[in-house]
């Protein structure tokens, strides 16, 4: 029996996406993706500027569909934790609508990219389209757990089907859909702060935390850049524990009894010399703190 491409260039694909994000991380670069990984001497990229993406080495189903940050499709979470993908175009009959049609029917496997900040994406994998709504131009597409991408690979003739999987897929695409929410808001924050602390301007990546000021766990604790600020771990800490209070004019203020104890270098360098200091501002300008936000936490500060 010949072998079958599709199968083996998917898992080669899930393979080396694995091991990127055990290198860099669940958000990886435009850069990386586009380069892609060497198959048998040949070069095989996983995104195109087209959503829907085919290398040339696949025979019909594509690989990977893509959201960019910057994408004019209506993407987005559907009823049910299902997420919702706009066809490429108007045309239901479009090759790139068909391929993801087909994919649909033998239940095949593919990489979803969602942008979460420019340039930077993250992951999901193995997704299946489960659903076809040509009236709104849609399909319907689950995250799917990728302990399974093995057992529903070995078959001699197509794709195994899985009686549980609806389920299961249901609840793995809520995680997912909370995962997303989490990373897209923290690279959103420090994407608009350059990736800087607003307290002291550390600009290592690794250290930086995206900070809420209304708690998420409230709920007015929306995803929003608005209602973050971009913090090195120490200052991120201080300002959960009220050590460190940011007024609605955006200027820093440091509890008096921390003010007032003695207790080394770091408490003066890392809080005492931040009292009275203006945060960095985002960029643009339209991003930074809501001052009412800024508010409702400063009067809480202030009320410890």
């Amino acid at each position: 029996m010949s072998e079958d491409i599709d199968k083996i260039v998917r898992l080669a694909a899930f393979e080396w996406l694995s091991k990127q994000t055990q290198i860099h991380g669940d958000v990886l670069s435009r850069e990386l993706l586009a380069k892609g990984f060497i198959f048998r001497g040949e070069r095989i990229p996983l995104v195109s500027p087209q959503g829907i993406f085919k290398p040339k080495i696949l025979p019909e189903i594509p690989l990977t569909i893509t959201t960019s940050p910057e994408s004019k499709y209506d993407d987005g979470l559907g009823p049910g934790d299902l997420i919702h993908y706009r066809y490429r175009g108007t045309d239901p009959n479009h090759r790139d609508n068909k391929g993801l049609r087909k994919a649909m029917v033998e239940g095949t496997p593919l990489i979803y990219f969602i942008g979460v900040a420019p340039n930077k994406y993250i992951a999901f994998w193995p997704v299946y389209i489960v659903g076809d709504m040509p009236e709104q131009l849609t399909f319907k597409v689950a995250v799917d757990d990728s302990a399974y991408i093995n057992t529903s690979m070995t078959a001699d003739e197509g794709y195994v089907s899985d009686t549980g999987a609806e389920a299961r897929r249901a609840y793995i695409t809520s995680i997912a859909r909370h995962r997303l929410h989490q990373r897209s808001f923290r690279e959103r924050v420090l994407h608009a702060y350059r990736e800087q602390c607003a307290c002291c301007k550390l600009r290592h990546p690794e250290l930086l935390d995206a900070a809420h000021i209304i708690p998420d766990a409230k709920p007015e604790g929306m995803p929003i850049v608005k209602n973050g600020i971009s913090l090195c771990k120490l200052h991120h800490a201080a300002f959960d524990a009220y050590f460190l209070g940011i007024r609605p004019d955006y200027v820093i203020e440091i509890r008096k009894d921390v003010l007032d104890e003695e207790d080394g270098p770091m408490l003066i360098h890392g809080l005492k010399d931040m009292n009275n200091r203006k945060i960095i501002m985002p960029s643009p300008h339209s991003l930074s703190p809501h001052p009412e936000f800024l508010e409702r936490r400063y009067e809480e500060f202030r009320n410890i």
